[in-house]
């Protein structure tokens, strides 16, 4: 199939086939390679993945309309509703446009059933994961792809959906949501649903910059052993704090959670603590040694420092000690959280089963709340089973340095 491929391109565009020769291995050829979609490649009509060697699953999209297939309103979606724009990364892309019908939600996607157990399904202890997305973003911050099913189950204002399932999420990329809007963000899942006592999953990196409305390349790499997920734009993975995270729309849910670990910590119920607040939803990043100390004020009462950790920033109130020495900490607070890279000390949500695990989405991700998503095309989508480091990133967002393809090459 790869073979009739290139020979498509080549009679079309006798002077691009080479370089989109090229840029596919340059991806396929990466370490952990697991699926590549770039738009040009076709089987029985439908969108097929460039796939590793050992790979089996069928990977093909199907078009659907989320909107139908769950809460039975509004039309079928067909492959007509993805048109191609004649250019890409790799030769074409596909445009997703801002549909002003609520009852209509088109996206592509690969059904659980043929995903399940295949490469891109990764899932489960010590399992990493990366992906890469070549994109121009027009508009929207919602999710651009991944295994993100949101669940249907959620009351909002799009009514009741007639098909209920709960969310089944692994792992995706997102064009900022609430956490960035416009940025690049990774959303990453341990149980499937909610984060830190939230009905939304609020697991995430982001980068401080925004897209370009150009051609981008939006990425992610998880690795499981350093607990961190992190989030790349265009090759670069800028390191990103947030000040005062409990005031942020997004972070305000892990400064949520890193709060109720300290006050569960601290015999006896806390002032502010929440008994009920589920105990596998701490936010509790590693804390020992202080990477810096950095003195604030003191007073004969107390001292005040400030201790930045790998991806927290803590005010620490310390109290005297006999001999007068400043030993027991009386107050901490969360003074800063780093976004990019964000800790996850979790492995990716492992359903049991096809039924309990969520298809491969592009474009959009179902969800209750039936929102637009973004507008936009997309030219390429990567997954890959290991954490990519930044070589790597740097290295896949330089595949198409020279410009999209053009189909009338």
């Amino acid at each position: 199939m790869r073979a009739l491929c290139w020979l498509w391109i080549a009679a079309a565009w006798p002077l691009a086939a080479g370089e989109y020769e090229r840029r596919v291995e340059a991806v396929t050829r990466t370490p952990g390679f697991a699926a590549l979609w770039d738009f040009v490649k076709r089987d029985g009509g439908r969108f097929e993945a460039h796939k590793a060697k050992s790979e089996t699953a069928d990977l093909r999209l199907d078009a659907a309309n989320f909107v139908r297939d769950y809460w039975g309103e509004g039309r079928e979606a067909t492959y007509d509703d993805f048109p191609l724009v004649g250019e890409g990364p790799f030769g074409q892309a596909v445009q997703f446009r801002k549909e002003t019908g609520a009852d209509f939600r088109p996206v592509l996607l690969v059904p659980r059933e043929r995903l399940h157990g295949s490469a891109i399904d990764v899932k489960g202890p010590g399992r990493s994961v990366s992906m890469v997305v070549w994109l121009r973003l027009d508009d929207g911050n919602h999710a651009i792809a991944g295994i993100w099913h949101e669940g249907t189950d959620l009351k909002d204002a799009a009514g009741a959906a007639k098909r209920v399932e709960q969310g089944r999420r692994q792992y995706a990329l997102f064009a900022g949501l609430a956490a960035n809007n416009g940025a690049v963000a990774a959303h990453v899942s341990e149980n499937g649903g909610r984060s830190f006592g939230d009905k939304y999953a609020r697991n995430i990196s982001v980068t401080r910059r925004r897209m370009t409305g150009g051609w981008d390349v939006a990425a992610f790499s998880f690795d499981n052993q350093r607990n961190t997920v992190t989030s790349y734009l265009n090759g670069e993975a800028e390191d990103y704090w947030i000040d005062s995270p409990e005031r942020h729309p997004f972070f305000q849910w892990p400064a949520r959670g890193w709060l109720q670990a300290q006050l569960a910590a601290t015999p006896g119920l806390q002032p502010g603590e929440d008994p009920d607040f589920p105990r596998d939803q701490f936010y509790a990043p590693p804390e020992g040694k202080p990477l810096e100390r950095t003195f604030i004020s003191e007073s004969a009462s107390g001292r005040v420092e400030l201790h930045r950790f790998a991806f927290t920033k803590v005010r620490v109130t310390l109290r005297r000690a006999r001999r007068g020495r400043w030993r027991g900490v009386e107050k901490r607070e969360l003074v800063s959280l780093r976004v990019n890279p964000f800790w996850f000390g979790h492995d990716l949500y492992s359903p049991p089963g096809p039924e309990a695990g969520g298809p491969f989405t592009i474009g959009r991700v179902i969800h209750s709340g039936r929102n637009a998503g973004i507008s936009g095309e997309i030219g390429g989508v990567a997954v890959f089973g290991r954490a990519l480091d930044a070589s790597r990133m740097r290295r896949l967002a330089s595949v198409a340095a020279g410009g999209p393809i053009r189909a009338d090459r």
